[in-house]
């Protein structure tokens, strides 16, 4: 991209700027932790490297009259060691005339931090993967000549909106529709804070178990938040709520798209408790509702009713200012049918030369709910979950289940303000 270019920004990007507030940023983390301490200044050298490699991240967001549009800029993130909490603000009144992401560093970690309108967690995926490449080029030349952990794809690919591209006029059915869902009670943390845990078990462990119950590992992990939820709603309407668990999905994976932007879209597993449930059968049924809602010819209908409202003329020539409030409802609305949301990003998989220089991943996104963003690295299962409750007993509830079942578990936390 040459300095002065803009475009305009994809649907998914529109909903996260109208949306974002203090306690809910809109922002995603990417950790990788290498086997030795970080170099700050060559961390420093790979950004730079990387942010001509992938010029699609370095851009200011602006207000046009009718949407928001991103324009290109020449200014640089400087690396920083870590300061503040994850997912910290990357957007608003004070980031004007800032680049939308950061990289902080602590000890042995790389932290990549990204104002989710910018790019999916796929696209951030790469980008911090092609930062661990140049660093370790950098670090050493004599063993990295040949690296590549990036995908290859052309420019106009990477910047493509895919959205559009793929955007059809289907009339299928668009899978399930979500009603009002049971919201996890409580208060929350208070000054707008959000809580972040790390949850480190074997892959093969937990692998067992959802193939014990004959389904796979997302569905599984969607069970499993769902009952622990569950066991603290309220008896009163226990049998009347459905737990709703809200699962993006890479669209890259139905659609030939290289695109570094945002592709994906959620769906919603659900189910209403009659008290009879266990982990196996639960998991079972959501695994069937999942391969319902990832059937292609569902896939194509949702994506096409949700860009659908790009290609009316009369929505395009709203003003943004009445725009934004009108996005800002449907979202809340939205938000009421979902319980809780389990992204599960997938196996993170790196060169053979690489792997003797990182020791694992790590995930987080921003919520106003309740977040478990899922990666795996070799036999190194993580959840990166963030929490707004004060309580949490629905996260103890979700542990137990691997502990009780013999599973380690290694768990981490940040601290908070509670009064």
């Amino acid at each position: 991209m040459e300095n002065g270019v803009w475009y305009k920004v994809d649907n998914v990007a529109k909903v996260f700027l109208a949306s974002y507030n203090r306690r809910d940023t809109r922002a995603f983390r990417l950790t990788c932790t290498l086997k030795e301490k970080v170099d700050s200044e060559t961390l420093q050298e790979a950004l730079h490297i990387t942010s001509m490699e992938r010029p699609q991240y370095q851009v200011e967001i602006h207000k046009g009259l009718f949407w928001h549009y991103m324009e290109v800029s020449e200014k640089e993130v400087v690396v920083k060691e870590e300061f503040e909490r994850p997912c910290p603000t990357l957007y608003g009144p004070d980031f004007r005339g800032h680049l939308h992401y950061s990289v902080t560093y602590w000890g042995k970690r790389i932290n990549l931090e990204m104002f989710h309108a910018l790019t999916d967690g796929t696209g951030g995926l790469e980008f911090l993967n092609i930062i661990i490449q140049n660093y370790l080029k950098l670090k050493y030349p004599d063993n990295f000549k040949n690296l590549t952990m990036y995908s290859g794809a052309a420019y106009d690919d990477l910047e493509e909106n895919s959205f559009s591209k793929f955007y059809g006029k289907s009339k299928g059915n668009i899978g399930k529709k979500a009603g009002r869902s049971y919201q996890i009670r409580g208060a929350k943390l208070p000054y707008d804070q959000q809580q972040f845990f790390e949850a480190h078990m074997s892959v093969k462990d937990v692998l067992a178990k959802a193939k014990e119950s004959g389904s796979s590992m997302t569905a599984y992990l969607g069970a499993v938040l769902a009952m622990s939820i569950y066991e603290e709603m309220p008896t009163l309407i226990k049998n009347k709520k459905p737990v709703t668990i809200s699962m993006p999905v890479n669209l890259r994976n139905f659609y030939p798209s290289e695109t570094s932007r945002n592709f994906f879209n959620s769906i919603y597993i659900s189910h209403i408790f009659d008290g009879s449930e266990d982990i196996k059968g639960l998991a079972a049924e959501f695994d069937a509702q999942l391969k319902e809602e990832i059937a292609p010819e569902t896939v194509k209908a949702r994506m096409d009713s949700f860009e659908k409202l790009e290609h009316f003329m009369l929505i395009r020539m709203v003003p943004l200012f009445i725009k934004n409030p009108v996005v800002r409802f449907f979202t809340r609305k939205e938000q009421s049918s979902v319980s809780a949301i389990v992204s599960n990003v997938g196996r993170i998989q790196v060169p053979d030369e690489v792997k003797p220089y990182i020791e694992s991943y790590a995930g987080y996104c921003s919520t106003d709910k309740l977040f478990i963003t899922v990666v795996s690295y070799e036999d190194d299962l993580v959840f990166g979950i963030a929490s707004v409750y004060r309580s949490t007993r629905v996260l103890k509830n979700f542990i137990r289940t691997f502990t009780s079942n013999g599973i380690d578990v290694t768990l981490q936390a940040t601290g908070v303000l509670k009064y």
